[in-house]
């Protein structure tokens, strides 16, 4: 039986990313405008990140999963960089970002074992070409028996 995504290690890790994302993130001056707008940018990657696990773990499709991957791939580029720059405009204790940083490093190599374990058989061509499992084409013309996936209630 399958875990709730809650319960996976890497949407774990994405709850302990937003909660020192949030905490290091109050820390940034009320009156600085651009340090606001940066916190309210990052801690809505860190949401997307736990939306996106969910969405790709209630969902069988290959496609599907990776479109989610590649959603949550880029919020934590986007976190991670966004540490760039705080110093420069204002935030004293910019320091505090390298336990993000670490954070989403360990995030990272959760993440990659988290999209191996996709099943690249439970695929529906992707005729944009972009998620398609290695050696499908957006031409691909899939047979019947490559769809029995769809009818299985206990596999994910």
């Amino acid at each position: 039986m399958e875990r709730p995504a809650k319960e996976l290690p890497i949407y774990k890790k994405a709850q302990e990313i937003f909660k020192t994302v949030k905490i290091i993130t109050d820390l940034f001056p009320e009156d600085n405008q651009y340090l606001q707008s940066i916190k309210m940018q990052i801690l809505e990657d860190s949401m997307i990140i736990q939306a996106k696990i969910s969405g790709a773990e209630a969902v069988k499709l290959y496609d599907i999963k990776m479109e989610n991957a590649a959603i949550i791939r880029k919020a934590a580029r986007d976190i991670m960089v966004s540490g760039n720059n705080l110093e420069m405009f204002g935030f004293a204790d910019a320091k505090y970002y390298k336990l993000i940083r670490n954070l989403i490093e360990e995030f990272r190599i959760l993440f990659v074992d988290w999209v191996a374990g996709f099943n690249p058989k439970h695929f529906i061509v992707d005729d944009w070409g972009l998620f398609n499992p290695p050696g499908i084409t957006p031409d691909y013309i899939q047979r019947d028996d490559e769809l029995n996936f769809l009818d299985e209630d206990n596999e994910g």
